[in-house]
C-alpha cells in the first residue's frame, strides 16, 4: 500500500513503564531513514486524542499511536469519526496490549516502528457500540472493572499480575445482571456473571486457543455468555468451562453475529477495550466491517491486505 509521507505520531508519556522515553529517537531515526517527516503530539490528559486528530486533520498521511490499550481506544475512534481514515501504526507500550498481541505487533517498539516504516498493511473490524467504538473488546461484569480500577502504579510494579491480584479480591463481590441478549440467530434471557464482545484473539494478555477460528476482518463478533452459578456444581462447570475454553455448555454460551443487543433490567457498567465504558440501559454493540487500515508485523491469511 501506497501512503504519504507524513506521520502524526501520537505518545501517551505515562503508558506501562514510559519504555518510549528512552526510545524515541531510535524511532524517529527509524521513520526519517525511511522517507516520513514526523509531528510528535504527547498527551497531556485522556480524552484528547480525537480532537488531536481532528485539529491535524489533513496535515499527515497516517497515524502512529504508541500507548496501552486505552490510547489506542481513543485514537481509534478518533480516526472513525474523520471523513477520510488515514491508515494507523501502533507502538504498544501498556501493561496487556491486547489488540497488538491478536495482530502479532512486536512488543519491541523499534521493531514496531520498522513494521510500520516497511508499509505492510491490513484491513480490520472496529466494534461499534450505540455511537463509540472500541478496537478489540466490549464487556460486562465479573472482573471487567479491575483493568480500568487497577492502580497505575501497580500496573507498573507487577504489569499483568497486578490485573490478576485485583481480581482475586474482588471474588467475594461478584455481582449478576439480569437482562435479555439478542444476537443474529441467538437469544438468551436471565442472570449473567459475565458477557463479553470480542474481536480479538487475545484477551486479558491471554491467548484464546481457539485463535485461528477467529478473524478480525470478517464481519463478525464473537460473544461470549456466563450465566450466574447458584451452587457449587454450577460454579464447578463454569469454572471448568472457562479453563478449558468449553463455550457450549448450559452456563456458557458463544456465538458469532453481525450485531448484537443487550437489554438490562438495570444499568450496566461495560468496559471499553479495559477502559470504564459507561453504563447504558441499553446497548447496540456491532461491527464496522474492515473499516481501519492497520499496519501489521506478521502475515496472517485471515487479515486482508490493505
Amino acid at each position: 500500500m501506497s501512503v504519504g509521507r507524513r506521520i502524526l505520531f501520537i505518545i501517551n508519556p505515562h503508558a506501562g513503564r514510559s519504555e518510549i522515553r528512552s526510545k524515541l529517537l531510535d524511532i524517529l531515526q527509524i521513520f526519517t531513514e525511511a522517507g516520513f517527516t514526523t509531528e510528535v503530539r504527547p498527551t497531556v490528559h485522556a480524552g484528547e486524542i480525537p480532537d488531536i486528530l481532528q485539529s491535524r486533520y489533513g496535515h499527515y498521511d497516517l497515524v502512529v499511536s504508541c500507548g496501552g490499550d486505552g490510547t489506542l481506544n481513543e485514537t481509534v475512534n478518533g480516526l472513525m469519526l474523520l471523513p477520510d481514515r488515514p491508515p494507523l501504526g501502533y507502538l504498544p507500550s501498556g501493561t496487556v496490549n491486547d489488540f497488538a498481541a491478536s495482530l502479532g505487533i512486536s512488543r519491541d517498539m523499534t521493531e514496531a516502528a520498522r513494521c510500520i516504516a516497511n508499509g505492510s498493511s491490513c484491513l480490520v473490524d472496529v466494534g461499534c457500540f450505540d455511537d463509540r467504538f472500541f478496537s478489540y473488546i466490549a464487556a460486562f461484569g465479573a472482573f471487567t472493572e479491575v483493568s480500568y480500577q487497577t492502580p497505575q502504579q501497580n500496573k507498573l510494579l507487577l504489569g499483568r499480575t497486578a490485573y490478576i491480584l485485583e481480581g482475586i479480591k474482588r471474588l467475594p463481590v461478584l455481582k449478576a445482571y439480569d437482562m435479555r441478549v439478542e444476537g443474529d440467530d441467538f437469544t438468551a434471557e436471565g442472570e449473567f456473571l459475565f458477557g463479553m464482545v470480542s474481536n480479538s484473539s487475545s484477551v486479558g494478555g491471554f491467548r484464546l486457543s481457539d485463535k485461528q477460528s477467529i478473524s478480525m476482518s470478517d464481519g463478525l463478533l464473537e460473544v461470549t455468555l456466563v450465566r450466574n452459578p447458584h451452587n457449587v456444581s454450577q460454579l464447578t462447570t463454569v469454572i471448568n468451562s472457562i479453563l478449558w475454553q468449553n463455550f457450549d455448555s448450559e452456563l456458557v454460551h458463544s456465538f458469532k453475529t453481525t450485531s448484537v443487543r443487550f437489554f438490562p433490567q438495570s444499568p450496566v457498567p461495560w468496559t471499553l477495550d479495559g477502559e470504564f465504558g459507561g453504563s447504558p440501559s441499553n446497548v447496540h454493540i456491532s461491527a464496522a466491517h474492515q473499516a481501519l487500515r492497520i499496519f501489521c508485523n506478521v502475515p496472517n491469511p485471515e487479515l486482508p491486505p490493505a
